[in-house]
């Protein structure tokens, strides 16, 4: 077959990768874009037709990306989209087999995120002025982020007719308006009636807020910013030197569960990630967590000898 058809086979399923982006994944156009770009990066460093490429003709271009200098973190983002495109292919059974699934990115450094401890939440919480209206909102809201690994664009958009206390669960509505329920225990569930039987019944709530559970004091949805501000005035009274953010008691949430033995599907599907390999830094964490273990307790361990 000549390079002319070859082109012509590349063209079509990329346009068919991008058709599938745009409405089964719905990405935004520069994500589309992006993962375009990367696809015909491949294509035009192959001599072979998608669905002749191997592991070993995508090793092939991954160090050709190597030899062009580019950045760790740019050669990682090519790949996610070469992986993303052949995984489409499987989907659509235009290939049996996908030769990207073995495909390994380049190490870019990740920091892996902050982490609290049980013991340092609850000294945040300590430092919560329950005399104050909205004391036992702002206690809530801290019960509620660690309890279920929350995103703060979810908390501030969960609603009350979300919560299913006598189930023990409520259903949060992530990314691309999708849907996650996830199990809330005991002491989030007290912490959000005290809340609204000591401060959300007492204020005027303006319209179109009925449902939207955690609000200001003018009845309305707390925005992003807010907890934020939130969160970073009590770790200052605690005397906190860690950057504490919202995300920090969702990376905690995760944490505490893969240290506790939790499977990581499991996490995965609480924390609403798309793919198991976001979910994986956790598995990072854990591994830190254990080598600092070995380090302080093991007896052969040179600082101990």
């Amino acid at each position: 077959m000549n390079k002319i058809n070859i082109n012509n086979i590349w063209e079509n399923k990329i346009n068919d990768f991008k058709f599938y982006l745009k409405l089964e994944k719905s990405l935004s156009d520069n994500s589309i874009n992006a993962y375009i770009n990367d696809v015909k990066k491949l294509a035009l460093f192959t001599n072979k037709n998608p669905d002749g490429i191997d592991l070993k003709e995508l090793e092939k271009f991954i160090f050709a990306l190597n030899e062009t200098y580019l950045s760790p973190r740019s050669q990682a983002r090519i790949i996610s989209g070469i992986k993303a495109f052949f995984k489409y292919l499987n989907i659509d059974n235009y290939i049996d087999d996908n030769p990207a699934e073995l495909l390994e990115a380049p190490k870019i450094g990740q920091k892996l995120p902050e982490v609290l401890s049980v013991e340092e939440i609850d000294m945040l919480e300590a430092c919560i002025d329950l005399s104050k209206p909205e004391g036992h909102r702002n206690k809530a809201i801290i019960e509620t982020l660690y309890a279920c690994g929350l995103r703060v664009s979810e908390l501030v958009n969960l609603k009350i007719s979300d919560l299913h206390f006598n189930e023990e669960f409520i259903i949060v509505t992530g990314k691309g308006s999708k849907q996650r329920i996830i199990p809330v225990g005991e002491k989030a569930i007290s912490e959000i009636n005290r809340y609204k039987e000591h401060y959300r019944k007492h204020i005027d709530i303006k319209p179109g807020f009925e449902d939207i559970l955690f609000l200001n004091r003018r009845g309305q949805k707390l925005s992003r910013e807010m907890i934020f501000l939130i969160i970073k005035k009590l770790a200052a009274d605690a005397g906190f030197k860690k950057n504490i953010s919202p995300h920090t008691f969702r990376h905690s949430f995760a944490t505490h569960l893969v240290e506790g033995g939790a499977d990581l599907r499991a996490v995965q599907e609480m924390l609403g990630h798309e793919s198991i390999t976001t979910t994986e830094i956790y598995t990072h964490i854990d591994r830190e967590y254990l080598k600092q273990v070995v380090n302080d307790f093991h007896p052969r361990n040179k600082k101990n000898i």
